[in-house]
């Protein structure tokens, strides 16, 4: 009985000492800088693009990625739209290969929607993305051809107005905002959870349809092999711009 118990002591310090040791966390400090545009052509037809830069670590320490991404969209009402649209991002340096910028196209198609009240305003969207990702041969060197997964995105995100002013030009809102992706696809082994982003901060209203978002974000993401994880603390400064260019009557 003393043999087994002292076996059974060693088998769990193992597993344990083996789960503290093959499990590892990244943490790193960035600033998000973000600009999106949605403008409204006609009832039914208008277009998206949003573009981005990510710096890499310490806030200022080098750039970690450059995404521009283009969309048209169908609006299937008012609140209720479609977009398909292409992606292209730079990630650099790549992970592990830092002489290397590793490009990435993208495929997406999104289901967004909106529910106004007096003082609350509510943003969901869904987003499906086909990532083609460009293979890397060493440090220093792309190789031929891509990999490739699907991954699902769900956005959620809540503006509270402040004051007297209800998201009107020199309004503030409290804003809460959460996004949670997922991977699938033959490719992925380890890794079905990608990432969740969870952000808090203020919309200052430059016009009643135009704002300044910026605030703090949490990102944690498991990375590929399964075992290692990132976590990023960001200071997140976006730029939203709602325009319509329909004629107006009357």
């Amino acid at each position: 009985m003393k043999k087994t118990i002292s076996l059974l002591i060693m088998l769990s310090s193992v597993v344990i000492a083996f789960g503290q040791v093959s499990k590892t966390k990244e943490t790193y400090e960035q600033i998000w800088l973000g600009y999106f545009n949605q403008t409204r052509l006609s009832d039914k037809w208008g277009f998206w693009v949003d573009t981005h830069l990510r710096t890499k670590d310490d806030f200022t320490d080098s750039l970690s990625q450059f995404i521009i991404r283009p969309g048209i969209t169908y609006y299937l009402a008012d609140k209720t739209k479609l977009t398909l649209g292409y992606a292209y991002v730079n990630h650099f340096p790549a992970d592990s290969h830092p002489e290397t910028s590793q490009p990435e196209h993208r495929i997406w198609q999104q289901l967004q929607w909106h529910n106004n009240y007096e003082r609350i305003k509510l943003m969901q969207w869904v987003r499906l993305e086909e990532r083609y990702r460009r293979k890397i041969k060493d440090a220093d060197e792309l190789a031929d051809g891509y990999n490739f997964n699907f991954r699902a995105r769900f956005n959620i995100m809540m503006q509270v107005a402040l004051g007297k002013k209800k998201f009107e030009k020199g309004s503030l809102a409290w804003v809460v905002n959460d996004e949670l992706m997922v991977n699938f696809g033959d490719q992925i082994v380890y890794n079905y959870f990608d990432q969740n982003r969870f952000f808090t901060g203020f919309h200052y209203y430059v016009t009643k349809h135009n704002f300044l978002q910026f605030g703090y974000m949490n990102v944690f993401q498991q990375l590929s092999s399964g075992n290692k994880y990132r976590v990023l603390h960001a200071a997140r400064v976006f730029f939203i711009q709602n325009l319509d260019l329909r004629k107006k009557h009357g």
